[in-house]
């Protein structure tokens, strides 16, 4: 995460002085989008109750995130638990939207990853906006 912050500020820095813009920008703004989504997904899948290591061990950790498939009556199944992919679409879904859609984040720390998570999302969309801006006018 640090070399992806690192990467974004970069990329502004040259922004500010001229020397970024056109497609370098936009490559350079979708590997930092999409780092951040994967990196923010193995995140959140390693804090929600315990990581994958203690899945199915313990049930005594509560969850740090509700998935739609832990709520409703009768419909769900009891034996379910989140996998990589089910928080690579948290991730996604958080940078895209810049909220939580169907997965509610219930702990302190995965809602103050989801809002670190969507400010680096914003910024890095609002770059490439403002140069797109910029760059029409």
């Amino acid at each position: 995460m640090a070399l992806n912050l690192y990467a974004l500020v970069s990329v502004t820095k040259q922004l500010i002085s001229g020397a970024k813009g056109g497609q370098s920008l936009l490559i350079d703004a979708l590997n930092i989008w999409f780092t951040n989504i994967i990196v923010f997904a193995l995140w959140f899948w390693n804090i929600d109750r315990g990581g994958p290591a203690r899945l199915g061990l313990h049930d005594d950790k509560r969850p740090d995130f509700l998935f739609p498939q832990m709520i409703g009556t009768g419909d769900q199944d009891p034996t379910w638990s989140p996998g990589f992919i089910d928080y690579f679409y948290v991730a996604f879904t958080n940078a895209t939207a810049f909220s939580p859609t169907d997965t509610m984040p219930l702990s302190a720390q995965s809602k103050l990853l989801m809002a670190v998570e969507a400010t680096i999302s914003l910024l890095t969309v609002g770059l490439v906006a403002a140069r797109a801006v910029n760059i029409l006018t």
